[in-house]
């Protein structure tokens, strides 16, 4: 049976609009493995007004996925020569729905069941279509979902905006810098789904908050956000506490012990420092990841855990991937979105408002009568070049609080040298700054990682840990 429908002879009975309803700027991807299929395709559809892309295996959409944004897709269910089972198609399906859970999704195949239907929609297909399909069937279907999915899209987006306004209990995210547009665009679109998010920026910079804030606008914002600092965990706990312990797996194990993947279920796990995650670790990590089951240290019982993952770094992971130090499908399964927020410094911007929120926050906390900054102070924190980023302001307008004598907050309080002074000599430094100076410049040096910087410091990663706490440098 010949799977393409007779175009030429569809239009002419008038069963085919002659006039073009899609909007031109309507983005379609097709996949199919066989040419004539495609061909086909673009003959009805590009004279519709949709913008096509065409490619033929399931390695093609995800690629084009990353790349491109797109209104819908049209899929077929088998990529390999001789296959009916679908089974490629679906599992497409997962991989599609874990990368945008919006995205209109209609499936064809010239091998159609029941069976097949009701598995495809269940992953999240849209609507089925067997081929030969009718064209003015096809054309109605794309129409009507590319139209539902966009406004689920803005629905979804509305309510994010709302609750990333609005919402009680919501992580305070002060952002109105042009720097910091792409990323509230981001966490807006992408918080309400279930897609693993890998944030990226430097120390400081804000990464937890933008954690807490994907949380709780997802539907599992009922549920616990579980942090932890993965690159802070000695080598010898990070199975029991990640995974938990049952009583009698090793000598001080004298009761079971749940891990932070089950105190997540249901919920979102936030793994902060994942770059730091020792290479023996990551296979343990990624198995979880990839099946979602699990099991205690000392038992064999399988346990299945339903986590959202959340993971940042301030280290380059494609650097760490090519040095053989991070696992790359561990990588795969982590970024399915990547969210880089900039440095407190190109979004010069927000420090007025960070740092009245700062301000406001402290000065209750310790029950004085401050409400702002003399405009020298201000000047100051407007030029200061901010090496620890938020964290950094966040403790200097703590430290002028706690300083400030009158109801403002002057110079000197605030304790910065000038930009000028950026570089005083050793001389000039307290034993505390000389210490933040040579971590600073050490964790610089290996690219955020602990476990390097600790070892050039002479340090072991736990008494470096702490430092980085007391000086505000490793703090998301």
């Amino acid at each position: 049976m010949n799977p393409l429908p007779n175009i030429e002879k569809e239009a002419s009975a008038g069963r085919v609009s002659p006039t073009a309803t899609a909007r031109s700027s309507t983005r379609l991807l097709i996949a199919d493995d066989q040419r004539d299929v495609l061909e086909a395709l673009r003959l009805l559809l590009k004279p519709e007004g949709f913008v096509l892309e065409a490619v033929s295996s399931p390695a093609g959409v995800l690629d084009a996925l990353a790349t491109h944004e797109f209104d819908a897709l049209l899929i077929d269910l088998n990529y390999t020569r001789d296959t009916t089972s679908g089974q490629e198609g679906l599992d497409l399906l997962s991989r599609i729905q874990a990368i945008d859970s919006t995205l209109p999704v209609i499936v064809m195949t010239a091998w159609g069941s029941v069976e097949l239907a009701v598995e495809a929609m269940r992953r999240g297909a849209r609507d089925f279509v067997q081929k030969p399909w009718e064209n003015a069937r096809l054309l109605a279907i794309l129409r009507t979902q590319i139209e539902l999915g966009a406004a689920l899209r803005v629905s979804q987006r509305l309510e994010a905006e709302n609750r990333l306004l609005q919402a009680e209990g919501l992580p305070k995210f002060i952002a109105h810098s042009e720097a910091m547009q792409p990323v509230l665009r981001l966490i807006t679109s992408v918080g309400p789904s279930d897609a693993n998010v890998l944030v990226m920026g430097e120390h400081g910079s804000g990464k937890e908050v933008v954690a807490r804030t994907l949380h709780a606008l997802s539907t599992r914002s009922t549920r616990p956000l579980v942090a932890v600092n993965t690159g802070g965990l000695p080598e010898g706990i990070f199975e029991t506490e990640l995974f938990g312990h049952v009583k009698g797996a090793f000598t001080d194990a004298k009761t079971d012990r749940i891990g932070r993947f089950e105190l997540a279920h249901g919920g979102t796990l936030f793994l902060d420092e994942i770059a730091n995650v020792p290479p023996s670790q990551q296979a343990k990590l990624l198995r979880v990841l990839e099946s979602g089951e699990m099991e205690r240290v000392g038992s064999s019982q399988t346990r299945r855990v339903d986590v959202r993952v959340i993971s940042a770094t301030n280290a380059d992971l494609d650097h760490e991937v090519s040095a053989g130090r991070f696992r790359q499908d561990l990588l795969f399964r982590l970024n399915t979105i990547e969210i880089h927020i900039p440095p407190l410094r190109e979004r010069r911007a927000d420090i007025p408002l960070l740092a009245n929120h700062f301000l406001d926050r402290y000065s209750q906390r310790y029950r004085k009568l401050i409400k702002t900054f003399e405009p020298s102070a201000m000047q100051l924190m407007l030029e200061y070049p901010w090496p620890g980023n938020v964290r950094e302001l966040d403790h200097a307008v703590e430290r002028s609080v706690l300083l400030s004598s009158g109801d403002v907050v002057r110079t000197s309080d605030l304790n910065l040298r000038a930009p000028r002074d950026a570089n005083p000599r050793l001389e000039e430094l307290s034993l505390e700054e000389v210490e933040s100076l040579l971590i600073r410049k050490a964790v610089d040096r290996y690219g955020g990682n602990i476990s390097q910087a600790a070892e050039a410091l002479g340090l072991s990663r736990s008494a470096l840990y702490r430092r980085l706490q007391k000086y505000g440098i490793g703090s998301s």
